[in-house]
């Protein structure tokens, strides 16, 4: 059973930057991929990024490309997401995903992640 924390969400001016950090505990090697989404109120759970586990590679929504960095410690067993110059639009609740058992086709479909954290909320303001 994999258990995903997100930690790291905060407040913070526009054009600052939050290090969102997501320990993955047990099954870390069943893990295909990982992913952040967010989703901010009344609105659909986003793709931010994703991280294939054998290949890393990464995949990025337009909208963060240049800003946002998704990598991984292997010894920390942990999924990062550095976020850089900030916007108001940024702001929601931001979760760590976990694929395991199967890798992802799209990546950046929430259905093809099958383990959730609970979210850690970002909220950048102008």
């Amino acid at each position: 059973q994999v258990h995903l924390v997100e930690s790291g969400g905060g407040l913070v001016h526009a054009g600052g930057s939050l290090r969102l950090s997501c320990p993955v505990s047990g099954g870390f090697f069943s893990v295909h991929a990982m992913a952040w989404f967010r989703q901010a109120p009344g609105q659909e759970r986003d793709f931010v990024a994703s991280l294939s586990w054998g290949s890393e590679g990464t995949r990025y929504a337009e909208s963060v490309k240049g800003r946002f960095t998704i990598s991984r410690d292997n010894a920390k067993n942990t999924l990062y997401l550095q976020m850089n110059n900030l916007e108001p639009l940024d702001s929601a609740v931001y979760f760590c995903a976990a694929a395991v058992g199967a890798s992802p086709r799209f990546f950046y479909l929430p259905y093809e992640y099958n383990y959730w954290g609970q979210g850690t909320q970002v909220t950048v303001s102008s």
